[in-house]
């Protein structure tokens, strides 16, 4: 396939996998985040202040200084068209005004044709955020290395670099890259070599703990588990495959995976130091403050933030308010003044089935 059909067709799915995110029904049918299971601790006179609620963190702490105003991550989304660009560079926007890191969906597009950069390079508005780049693992073998993942961090003036990691999707996408074979040894040596931090992320089908400590040992400084529970890449592809085959994989597959719940205490349980974020599922405050609990560091989410930045900056800003609120409201009512003090033992409380 040359260049200029493959950007074309790159494009065409990256149109396709927005539209069908934004209009379709894309979540799991039956398989659940797994946060039901678990309920804070009430306390009816907390002895808190709201207003000295602190929600401030930071993420991979000297590596990359930065601070955060909210231990929230605005996750890995789209890029590559023109109405990418203008969701990226609102996204980009509200991340600098509320201090959130910030990832862009996979930058494979951008590599082979840099004229599309322009719809993932948003420091220009986002001067100060945790901003991450994006690079599909298993491209690793099909010609990309430390030259095009450096490319990736340096075109959009990244703090570190996403692998994302995504069999499933690619089992069922129309022509997919499904060679993830001697992957590890090749991560390794981009950790090494790559001048930034490396985060291994899921697509929505999780990260486990034994697969978490395989990751850490070759050398990536974070974990996003990407549990299931939230969007379905399965359906996303199944919904705009036209083979009758790979739409069928999509609908047999769409509740595969690991619930984001337990892959966050797997993967605590396995380093009780590694950066962690949550995503997968993650739809309120509420399911941050969760997150927070089970152990992660950071929570993302993607479908409400996409959502609203697509409606409108005024919707958005709404949205990220909003999550913010709920997240201070568990704290007040769990009596937490800080996020350390929410992943205290007994403050979260698991349900007895």
């Amino acid at each position: 396939m040359t260049t200029a059909n493959f950007t074309h067709e790159t494009q065409a799915r990256k149109a396709d996998h927005l539209k069908i995110c934004l209009e379709d029904d894309v979540n799991c049918r039956d398989v659940t985040t797994g946060f039901e299971r678990f309920r804070f601790n009430h306390q009816c006179l907390p002895e808190l202040n709201f207003d000295e609620i602190t929600i401030a963190t930071s993420f991979l702490g000297s590596r990359l200084g930065k601070p955060l105003g909210a231990p929230l991550l605005i996750s890995s989304m789209t890029g590559g068209t023109e109405r990418a660009k203008l969701v990226n560079f609102r996204l980009a926007e509200a991340a600098q005004r509320y201090g959130l890191a910030m990832g862009v969906g996979s930058q494979r597009v951008a590599i082979e044709n840099p004229e599309l950069n322009a719809s993932f390079a948003v420091r220009s508005v986002a001067p100060d955020i945790v901003l991450l780049a994006n690079i599909g693992a298993v491209q690793l073998n099909f010609g990309y290395g430390v030259d095009q993942c450096r490319q990736a961090v340096e075109s959009i003036e990244a703090d570190a670099l996403i692998l994302h990691l995504n069999p499933l999707q690619e089992c069922v996408q129309t022509r997919g890259d499904r060679n993830f074979s001697r992957l590890f040894d090749q991560i390794a040596a981009l950790c090494e070599a790559l001048p930034v931090p490396v985060i291994a992320k899921e697509v929505g089908n999780g990260i486990s703990g034994v697969m978490a400590r395989r990751l850490l040992d070759v050398g990536v400084a974070a974990i996003d588990v990407a549990g299931a529970g939230g969007t379905s890449w399965a359906k996303v592809e199944s919904g705009r495959a036209i083979d009758p085959i790979q739409r069928r994989l999509g609908e047999t597959f769409a509740d595969w995976g690991l619930p984001t719940a337990d892959c966050l205490q797997q993967v605590r349980s396995v380093s009780a130091d590694v950066p962690l974020i949550a995503s997968g599922g993650l739809r309120t405050g509420l399911d941050v403050a969760i997150a927070i609990a089970l152990g992660a560091d950071l929570a993302g989410m993607a479908s409400p933030f996409l959502k609203a930045a697509d409606a409108s900056p005024e919707a958005l800003d709404e949205t990220i308010r909003a999550t913010i609120a709920e997240l201070q409201t568990v704290m007040l009512c769990t009596g937490c003044a800080t996020l350390s003090e929410l992943r205290s033992e007994d403050v979260l409380l698991r349900i007895e089935n």
